[in-house]
Formats: structure tokens, C-alpha cells, sequence
């Protein structure tokens, strides 16, 4: 180690306690503390002592710490926030508001919690983490938390715009799906009882839907009231990727919930947007009827055929062996159980002793089985005063087996513009928006329990989780060697004989997850035990004993793992602020 005076223009020069360290036939230099705060004594003692001279007289004077705060993960989010310039995107000027709205990005990915939480972690005498410490925030009160909140979702259209600038063009693939989370409370304008993807219908929720670009990279977020039927929200996609966005063609990408032929036909054709979706299931089967026959997959399992009930659409019909077999076991299995409970009520109609009686009870009884599973559309079902019987609706079985694993991709996109592989290939990168609404509610970013009561509050804090969630993203993309992330896309696609066929990994991952380590022999992690293990490189505050009252900071010197993780994300721990 040595130390490194380096000159900074009309500012005084840098004092900075460094390391020489060699890979391959190269010498780099790692930071190791920032000494432009001490005493220009101390300093000149810590280059004696660093020459091999003697500085302290005994242990009972040896360098005090007088404070540890975990710093790496710290260093790795801001690190990947400054160079994705995370700040000039919330504002170009300095200010309490936009410091405090990093704190709470940062956070939200660092240690999500209630916005009391973080700030019990950001201020100096409770802190969790270097991260009020480095930012330079000082002691926060609970009203600048809100007020940063406020602040940061009076900016989202701004942001959204510069987002969709930097990912998206004419022409592009735009993602789209919606989910929704309940809320605690009741006084919000937004929550209202709707479908709830949480299985919580007895909760008051928001829907939000969330725009993304093809690698799954989030865009844009919207909230809505929570019994908003997921087609009601296309309208206001649409407005913004022409009107906020400025973008004249784009090919929207969502499920068969969210394009609908009304959809198409009022709010996205008249844009002049293209589209990629599937068909529903009673869709499916008039086309059986018709063009959709199952000698087309006698020798492939994707086809392209046309109907005239979709005039100016390409469909694509596609038969996955994997997940036909799947829904055959899985019928079998419903219809076994359902009907073990229809037998207990023939029992019950016919016993001795208090028989179940009147058209009306048993029918109560028969409906809550069958309604159970959505087993009724499989049964033919007799019930009179006295009696009950049933038998399986054997044709309209074989009726729905022989579309199983049968999907049907409807899309206006012309065939010269993208084959029929590819456009099955679109479709199937609507799982990345899925994965981020895992992502989201999660613990890794926790978007719910949602406590804020005020309308744009809550708009602001699903806009803080997605910001975040973009953080995220490029830190598990720049980490996946030492992740059990696939981190070669291209060979695991190559790998699949068909884009229907079930998605795999590349031989690359293959290798590293059957060792568990990568190709560097470097131990594979999970995100969030590798942001744990960077937790543990802790930002110490420390004093020299002919010093007391001059502090200085010095990091502990990063693990092999840690080393690796900041030269993908190509930062220096000690410079992130």
C-alpha cells in the first residue's frame, strides 16, 4: 500500500491510500481510503509507518474504529445507479428532493421496508448502511421522506419519456401485462375490491400495468383503480407510447386478456400500432371446426393458418408435446377428485339416517364441489327431490383434449417483417414482464404492503419499486457469471429444437450450476445472497491515537467474490459517491 496524492484542478489535491495489484501482464490501483480529511501529520505518519518505520508504541495505541457500516451492496447499487445516470434523470440540479429520492431507489433495492424504516436506516444514529453516509444526507426527518416521495412522482412522465428514449424505436417490440396488490387501509381513492392476483379478494387494491421493452427492461408503470379489467388499461398504453413517447409504429406485445378483438378494433389499429397476441380457448375451439386441424402437427408443432374471422391477421398455431401431457395428468386428476365428491353426496341422498333431500340442498352441495374445481362443464348432472347421479360429459372431454397444449398466436405483424418462429418467440417474452411482477412483489422489492393512503402517493411509490426494478435489472444482467442466472441467452435459444419447445439453459450455465461454481471457480450465488455477502465489505470510521478527534474512512479489503462482483459492475467501492 502506498499513498497517492492525486491533483484536482483548482481544488485541493486528493489524499488517497492505495494498493498495487497485478492481472495478467497489467498493474492496476485500488482505492483502499480517502485520507483528504486528516491531518497532514497523520498522514505523514501512516506513509512512515507504510515505509516500514514505527508509528504507535503498543496494541493499547493501535488504530481505532470507531464505527462499521455495511458498504458493498451499497457501493454496487450506486455504483450501477450512476452509470445508468440515474441522477441527471430525476434532475439535472442538486437538491434535498433528489438526493433524498436516490436514498429511496437505493433502499428500496438495498432493504426494502416502509419509508419509516428507511429512514431509521439512513440517519446517522441508527443507521443500517453506509448509504446516508455516503449520499452526504445527514439527519433526515419523516416529512422530507414524504416530501421526496412527492417530488419523485411529480417527475415520472419525465423520466418515462427519457427511459423510452434510451430503449425504445420505431419499430420496436413493446411488452406489456398487468397485475395488481392490495393496499392496507381504506381511505384510498384507488383501492377498490377487484380481481385479485394476491388471492386476497377481501382486500381493497390497486392494478398497475407495466410497459417493458423485449429484454424486459421496465419502461413505464400506470395505476389504476383496482377493478379495472385488465383491456380497460390498453387505452391509456397507447396514448402514451404515441403522444408521450412519440412513437409512430411499435408492435404491442400482451395476453390473450389484455388484446382483445374489441381492443384492437377500437383503440389499437386506429393508432396505427401493431400487435402480437393469443387466442382464448373458445376461440381455439371454433377454429377446430375449421382451419385448425391436428394432422397439421403430425410432423411439426408450428403451423401457420388463416381464417376469415381475423381479416387482415396471421395466425399461428402451435402444439406443445410438454405441456399437452401436463394438462392431460392435470384433468385426469381434477376429475378423479370432483368426482370422489359426487359420490359422498349419492351416499348422502341415498343413507338411512337423515338422507340429504330437496332439490335445492343438493344442488348447493353438487354446485360447491363442481364449482370447486371448474369441473362442471365435464359432468352431466341429474338432481331431483331425492336423488342425484352423474356421468362424465365423455365427448365434451375428448372435445378439450385434443386442443391440449394447443395455442393459436394472433398478430398483424406481416410475415416479410417477422417469421412465424420469431413471432412465437415475441410472445413468449411476455414471461420477462412476469418475472419483474414477481420481482416487484417480492421480497426483493417488496411493492406491497402499500400503507400511503393518498392517491399520488401511491402512484409515487409503484413508481420508486419500478425504478428500482430497473437498478436491479442491470445489476442481476452485469452479475450473471457469478449468478445462477443463464448468462449465455443466445446458446440456451440454440439449444431448443423449436421456439414452442420448452425454454432451457445454455451448456455454459448447464456446467456452472452442476458445480456451483463458475468457470473462475468463483462460488455461484442468488442475487440476494450475493448482495448480502457485499454487505459484509463495511465502510469503517477510524482514528489515530496521537489524533483522536481526527476521524478518517477506510473500506475492509473486498473477498475474491466481492472483488469479482465490483469488476463486472466495473466500480470502485470506495468512489460511488
Amino acid at each position: 500500500m502506498f499513498i497517492d496524492v492525486v491533483p484536482n484542478g483548482r481544488s485541493a489535491s486528493a489524499v488517497l491510500l492505495r494498493e498495487s495489484f497485478r492481472e495478467g501482464r497489467k498493474v492496476h490501483k485500488r482505492t483502499i481510503a480517502n485520507l483528504s480529511q486528516m491531518p497532514a501529520e497523520l498522514v505523514d505518519g501512516l506513509r512512515a509507518l507504510l515505509a516500514g518505520g514505527s508509528v504507535v508504541g503498543g496494541p493499547d495505541q493501535a488504530l481505532e474504529i470507531r464505527r462499521s457500516l455495511p458498504h458493498g451492496h451499497v457501493a454496487a447499487v450506486l455504483g450501477m445507479m450512476r452509470k445508468l445516470e440515474i441522477p441527471r434523470l430525476l434532475g439535472r440540479q442538486v437538491s434535498r428532493e433528489r438526493d433524498l429520492a436516490l436514498a429511496l431507489i437505493a433502499s428500496r433495492v438495498i432493504a426494502p421496508g416502509s419509508k419509516l424504516s428507511t429512514l431509521r436506516g439512513l440517519n446517522p444514529e441508527t443507521a443500517t448502511s453506509s448509504l446516508g453516509q455516503v449520499l452526504g444526507l445527514g439527519v433526515i426527518e419523516e416529512r422530507e421522506i414524504y416530501a421526496a416521495l412527492d417530488w419523485l412522482g411529480a417527475q415520472q412522465g419525465r423520466i418515462e419519456r427519457q427511459f423510452a428514449k434510451r430503449h425504445l424505436r420505431d419499430g420496436t417490440l413493446v411488452l406489456y401485462d398487468v397485475s395488481s396488490s392490495y393496499l392496507e387501509g381504506r381511505c384510498c381513492e384507488l383501492a377498490q375490491h377487484g380481481y385479485s392476483r394476491d388471492h386476497r379478494p377481501d382486500r381493497l387494491q390497486i392494478v398497475y400495468g407495466l410497459l417493458c421493452d423485449r429484454e424486459g427492461r421496465p419502461i413505464a408503470v400506470e395505476v389504476f383503480e383496482g377493478n379495472t379489467a385488465d383491456p380497460g388499461t390498453i387505452a391509456a398504453q397507447v396514448e402514451k407510447l404515441k403522444r408521450r413517447f412519440h412513437l409512430n409504429h411499435v408492435v404491442l406485445v400482451g395476453d390473450r386478456g389484455m388484446i382483445t378483438t374489441a381492443r384492437i378494433r377500437k383503440e389499437i389499429k386506429p393508432a396505427g400500432l401493431d400487435w402480437i397476441s393469443c387466442l382464448r380457448a373458445g376461440q381455439i375451439q371454433d377454429l377446430a371446426e375449421g382451419p385448425l386441424q391436428m394432422s397439421l402437427f403430425d410432423e411439426r408443432d408450428i403451423a401457420a393458418i388463416a381464417s376469415p374471422d381475423y381479416p387482415g391477421e396471421r395466425l399461428i398455431a402451435c402444439r406443445n408435446a410438454a405441456l399437452a401431457g401436463e394438462r392431460r395428468r392435470k384433468r385426469e386428476a381434477l376429475l378423479t377428485a370432483t368426482e370422489r365428491e359426487l359420490t359422498r353426496i349419492v351416499a348422502a341422498t341415498t343413507r338411512k339416517r337423515a338422507p340429504l333431500r330437496g332439490a335445492a340442498e343438493i344442488g348447493l352441495a353438487v354446485g360447491a364441489v363442481i364449482n370447486q374445481r371448474k369441473m362442471a362443464k365435464h359432468f352431466d348432472l341429474t338432481i331431483t327431490a331425492d336423488r342425484f347421479s352423474f356421468r362424465r360429459n365423455e365427448a365434451g372431454i375428448a372435445r378439450e383434449a385434443a386442443l391440449d397444449g394447443i395455442y393459436v398466436i394472433r398478430t398483424s405483424v406481416a410475415a416479410e417483417a417477422m417469421s412465424d418462429a420469431d413471432t412465437v418467440r415475441a410472445y413468449k417474452d411476455l414471461s420477462r414482464v412476469e418475472r419483474a411482477f414477481r420481482t416487484l412483489k417480492s421480497v426483493d422489492l417488496a411493492i406491497r404492503p402499500v400503507h400511503h393512503w393518498l392517491s399520488p402517493r401511491v402512484r409515487a411509490h409503484v413508481f420508486l419499486c419500478m425504478i428500482a426494478y430497473y437498478v436491479e435489472w442491470h445489476l442481476r444482467d452485469a452479475l450473471k457469471p457469478i449468478l445462477f442466472q443463464d448468462h449465455d441467452p443466445l446458446a440456451a435459444e440454440a439449444e431448443r429444437a423449436s421456439p414452442v419447445a420448452p425454454a432451457t439453459i445454455s451448456p455454459a450455465a448447464k456446467r456452472k450450476r452442476g458445480r456451483r461454481r463458475n468457470d473462475d471457480n468463483l462460488p455461484l450465488s442468488s442475487f440476494a445472497d450475493l448482495m448480502a455477502h457485499l454487505a459484509t465489505q463495511t465502510l469503517n470510521t477510524a482514528a489515530l491515537p496521537k489524533a483522536p478527534n481526527a476521524t478518517f474512512t477506510t473500506l475492509a479489503t473486498p473477498t475474491t467474490l466481492q472483488a469479482a462482483a465490483f469488476n463486472l459492475l466495473e466500480i470502485e467501492p470506495m468512489r460511488v459517491q
